[in-house]
């Protein structure tokens, strides 16, 4: 049984408030979601916050190790709660689509560095670009004539 998220905070010595609750709930709910969805969800939830408190609450749940934060490149950071293992992220370049991948080795870091430069590494951090299945059928579906603009889907949290 999922354990309630106000007890999960106070397992980690954090103070239980609404805004915190509902942002745990926003990302909990939508897996690589970013910073300004999270404050939508939340605004629906439970009214005004500012999107400072929503970094604020982000800060200090990502600190605590409650989620996680991903910035892939040229894209807003993204959140999730699957925190603990050690997988990565496949995203789509059309239409921003991000999904989970288990590591194919499994145990971290999972990849091993040619030269460590002393380091004592703990975490290899992988994110696989490409196209999803959606993108390429609209792609294979188009026409040469249509514009790419025509083509690419909104992009997907």
């Amino acid at each position: 049984m999922p354990i309630d998220p106000a007890d999960l905070l106070r397992q980690r010595g954090i103070q239980v408030t609404a805004q915190r609750l509902a942002v745990l709930r926003a990302v909990s709910g939508q897996p690589h979601i970013t910073a300004d969805a999270v404050a939508e969800a939340v605004r629906k939830e439970i009214g005004a916050i500012s999107l400072q408190s929503v970094y604020d609450c982000l800060a200090v749940l990502h600190a605590e190790g409650l989620i996680r934060r991903i910035q892939p490149a040229g894209s807003a950071a993204r959140y999730e709660t699957r925190v603990g293992d050690n997988h990565h992220h496949l995203i789509c370049r059309t239409c921003g689509a991000t999904v989970d991948v288990d590591c194919a080795v499994g145990a971290v870091p999972c990849l091993t560095a040619a030269d460590d430069s002393g380091y004592e590494i703990d975490e290899a951090e992988v994110i696989y670009w490409g196209r999803c299945r959606e993108c390429l059928a609209q792609d294979a579906s188009s026409t040469p004539s249509d514009p790419p603009a025509t083509r690419r889907r909104p992009r997907k949290n």
